[in-house]
């Protein structure tokens, strides 16, 4: 089973930002190699005759006409806004300038 470099695990947890023990990484090395030799054995797999998927289930898109429909008014829907402008929610500043 081929284990993965030391270097290799400290530069996957940099990207990850893992802050990694030097007994953590010593695992790690064995477990990451481990990994790797499972997805050797899957890639080794032929799949030629297998038709590629999305979903394990089938699935289909469900459409449906837009109808229109009773709505409020702009005045209702503002109505019970703690603050509004015109027909507008009026909400505090997040962004400064």
């Amino acid at each position: 089973m081929p284990d993965v470099s030391r270097e290799v695990v400290e530069h996957v947890s940099m990207l990850a930002r893992l802050a990694l023990s030097s007994e953590e990484i010593n695992r790690l090395q064995h477990e990451m190699g481990r990994i790797l030799e499972h997805a050797d054995k899957l890639q080794a797999v032929n799949t030629d005759d297998i038709p590629g998927i999305s979903h394990v289930i089938p699935m289909t898109n469900v459409y449906r006409e837009d109808q229109v429909g009773p709505s409020l008014t702009p005045e209702e829907v503002v109505a019970n806004a703690p603050e509004s402008a015109d027909e507008f929610f009026k909400v505090p500043r997040t962004v400064e300038e």
